[in-house]
């Protein structure tokens, strides 16, 4: 009865009596499924470090498209004290070599030349400025050393081959292909010789430059620029210490010994010039700094590399780079100013520059991408290996979750720029969803993956029977 009683009371107390249940509830983030508690995690994160500058400082660059806007020298200054130089800045020590050749072997002129160098000098140490002429130095030095290459005293200069040429273009040929060529002129040919030879020769570099600055990823101006720059400056240096008479000396002298101080010659140059009632080249050809500077050609080398580069960046035009490279290389024998030989020695020293610059520096270009200004990262370098591969650690390929890191904005070193080195192979050919992505991550892509190539304007699928390497960074 007592019981009966109680009962009440305790049912009454029931809800304060119930063991507590553990809370069982849907997992709103993915971090709530790891079952090792909070206190006992690593504070682990794997970020893209796109750094427009390796200073102490934090700010954060997501678009690596900025360009520099600042004129600080000291700060500059302050830069070079504390970077780590590696092998590449040699490249700075053989440039500075050739300015300072050029400059003792041009007539005296002390203030002129120290002015000139303070002003380069102050061109390098702003920011703003230093990102357009450091790139571009090679190129100004290249024209510094043609143009003084005239200053070298005979009695330093080597002996004038004119009977080399000659005879390796019939051994290799069995004719002399410029001779047969120009044998037979007509105006209409030569105003068709003369636009890639008078006028692409020293417009297209500029051009070119535009567009890959404007089009090409990030980083591609720079490499290129320094290829073009290097190049010529080593096809300069060949024709100083390998002098030979082109197709001109032949039809003019004969195969008389040559001497320093005769004059050059415009060739079929000439004829346009008497065409339009103009002096455009025959007073600037006969009074060339090397008019025995035949081999190689760096009409050809030049039209060759600029082709080579663009259609890596524009393949949908792969066509008609090809045609303007053949188009020059015939005007250069039509108008009896090269052997066929220079082009092919053009040619090689054009390949060579082209491949070792997209090997190790070369962005890669994206083709869902028409302007730079739509890239998030780049990927520098043909078939870059993964880390692991590289140096040997991280077993079983965990070296893709760690990259060796590199200054973005390291203008000094070649093809440096704000990247993000992916470890995906081939070029890369990113889906729609990641323009659209938040800077700084990279959203799951595969090379294979289906994309709109925009300038062939077709779609393209995923391969089949290709198996996909899927690369996420967070």
């Amino acid at each position: 009865m007592d019981v009966a009683q109680e009962f009440p009371a305790m049912m009454a107390q029931a809800p304060s009596l119930k063991p507590k249940l553990l809370p069982l509830r849907w997992p709103t983030t993915l971090a709530q499924l790891n079952p090792i508690p909070q206190k006992f995690r690593q504070a682990r994160k794997l970020r893209l470090k796109l750094r427009l500058h390796p200073t102490k400082s934090h700010e954060k660059t997501d678009d690596i498209t900025r360009l520099q806007t600042s004129f600080d020298a000291w700060g500059s200054l302050r830069a070079l004290r504390t970077r780590k130089w590696s092998l590449w800045d040699l490249q700075h020590l053989v440039t500075l070599g050739y300015i300072i050749f050029s400059l003792a072997i041009l007539p005296s002129a002390p203030l002129l030349k120290t002015g000139a160098m303070v002003v380069l000098s102050a061109l390098l140490l702003m920011p703003a400025t230093r990102q357009f002429f450091l790139p571009s130095l090679p190129i100004w030095t290249y024209l510094l050393y043609f143009f003084a290459s005239r200053f070298i005293a005979p009695e330093y200069r080597p002996h004038i081959w004119v009977k080399v040429l000659p005879a390796l273009e019939n051994v290799m040929y069995g004719a002399n292909l410029s001779n047969i060529l120009s044998a037979h002129t007509y105006a209409i040919l030569d105003v068709i010789a003369w636009v890639p030879y008078g006028i692409g020769h020293f417009a297209l570099p500029l051009i070119c430059s535009i567009f890959l600055f404007l089009f090409a990823a990030p980083g591609t101006t720079p490499v290129f620029a320094r290829a073009f720059g290097y190049m010529s400056m080593l096809g300069v240096t060949i024709q100083l210490i390998f002098p030979c008479t082109p197709p001109w000396y032949e039809k003019l002298h004969g195969l008389e010994p040559a001497h320093y101080g005769m004059e050059g010659s415009p060739a079929g140059l000439r004829r346009v010039d008497e065409l339009f009632g103009v002096d455009m080249y025959t007073t600037s050809f006969t009074t060339a700094p090397l008019p025995f500077g035949a081999f190689p050609s760096l009409h050809a080398a030049d039209a060759i590399l600029e082709a080579l580069f663009m259609q890596y960046c524009f393949p949908r035009f792969r066509p008609f780079f090809v045609f303007y490279a053949i188009w020059i290389s015939w005007s250069t024998m039509y108008l009896n100013h090269h052997y066929a030989i220079d082009l092919v020695g053009g040619g090689i020293f054009a390949t060579v520059a082209y491949y070792m610059a997209r090997t190790r520096w070369l962005p890669r270009p994206q083709l869902d991408k028409t302007t730079r200004w739509e890239y998030e990262y780049v990927e520098h370098g043909d078939r870059p290996r993964s880390y692991d591969e590289e140096h040997g650690g991280y077993g079983y390929g965990l070296g893709l979750l760690r990259r060796p890191g590199s200054s973005d904005s390291d203008e000094w070193t070649l093809g440096s720029s704000s990247s993000f080195d992916s470890p995906s192979r081939g070029d890369t050919m990113c889906s729609s969803s990641s323009s659209s992505s938040t800077p700084g991550i990279l959203s799951p892509t595969t090379p294979s993956d289906d994309h709109y190539d925009v300038w062939n304007k077709v779609r393209i699928g995923p391969k089949e029977g290709e198996a996909a390497d899927v690369y996420v960074a967070r």
